[in-house]
């Protein structure tokens, strides 16, 4: 057995990174300023001196661009690892990514395969304003041909970052910039890897399933800690994976405990939460007491008072009171 390191998020998404570059000579980095600069949150620290520019490729400020050479290196044999310096900036490759990137392998019969990784900080952080706070999962979760997960743990984001890099499909990788300092104890393990569409219990309860992923997990967990207090005993159903989704390990939850409430940062109206909500409604109407709840951020451009940005992101008290609300 693997024995364990206390790690913050970031560094673990490094170790994975260095890990996978010095097993495969074909994973390469790219992206705007993870070289010299070593990264806006720097999870590529160090990187550019030990690989050169060869391997950790600093791109000029052209998401499209880059996207788009980094794809054909993918169908050429590579295994590329792209850096958005924030999921916002990737709307500048979305013609790239869903056109081209998510379809190569239809397209061709499975003759090209396209074995990338695109990644970075997505949600808010702190400040950042209305630009450059988008939560984009669910956006790529719509799109046939990608997959996409959101770890909520150091362990869980250095094992999915390895299984992305040896997938043959293009993998979004979402990293909400809240959990970069998060610490946590991960495996000393280079092949240690986590399965995509493969949820996980984080909290075993009878009374209430609380269902979200990457930061909002959190939320969550500290969610459950506060209703244990009036006896109510909460499960906390961590999504990790949202395509593939895992829907048994869900609806398993939610026949236990016959309530659910939905946690998302995303905009309220049409975030991947909406989607887990709608098929809880209709996979296990008849095992719900109540009817399914949502909590997701505010339907707004995210403000860049921080006062009122934290009114658009949900917290603890909009899941209490979406708990009491179903009784």
């Amino acid at each position: 057995m693997a024995s364990l390191m206390e790690m913050t998020y970031r560094e673990a998404l490094h170790k994975s990174m260095v890990e996978e570059m010095d097993k495969n000579g074909d994973v390469f980095l790219m992206g705007e300023d993870i070289g010299r600069y070593e990264g806006t949150f720097k999870v590529t620290r160090g990187l550019f001196s030990k690989y050169s520019h060869r391997r950790v490729i600093d791109t000029p400020i052209t998401e499209a661009g880059f996207a788009g050479i980094a794809t054909g290196a993918a169908m050429a044999g590579l295994r590329p690892i792209v850096e958005f310096m924030t999921m916002s900036f990737s709307i500048l490759a979305l013609d790239q990514i869903i056109n081209h990137t998510a379809k190569v392998h239809y397209m061709t019969n499975g003759e090209v395969k396209c074995p990338i990784v695109f990644r970075g900080p997505g949600g808010a952080a702190k400040q950042l304003s209305a630009q450059h706070s988008h939560s984009m999962e669910g956006w790529y979760a719509h799109v046939p041909g990608l997959k996409v997960v959101c770890p909520a743990t150091p362990s869980d984001v250095y094992g999915m970052l390895k299984t992305a890099v040896a997938d043959d499909n293009p993998v979004i990788l979402y990293e909400n910039p809240g959990l970069y300092a998060l610490k946590g104890m991960v495996p000393d393990d280079p092949n240690y890897s986590i399965p995509f569409g493969k949820a996980q219990i984080l909290r075993e309860g009878k009374d209430i399933s609380l269902i979200g992923y990457s930061r909002m997990t959190h939320i969550n967990l500290a969610v459950a800690e506060l209703l244990e207090k009036d006896g109510i005993h909460a499960e906390v159903v961590d999504v990790r994976s949202l395509l593939p989704l895992d829907t048994e390990t869900i609806y398993a939850s939610v026949r236990k405990t016959h309530r659910a409430v939905v946690v998302y940062e995303d905009w309220r109206s049409g975030g991947f939460g909406a989607e887990i909500a709608a098929r809880i409604g209709e996979d296990c109407f008849d095992d719900l007491d109540a009817p399914v709840g949502r909590v997701g951020g505010l339907n707004v451009p995210m403000p860049y008072s921080r006062t009122l940005e934290l009114q658009c992101i949900p917290d603890e008290k909009d899941v209490i009171a979406a708990v009491r609300k179903l009784g």
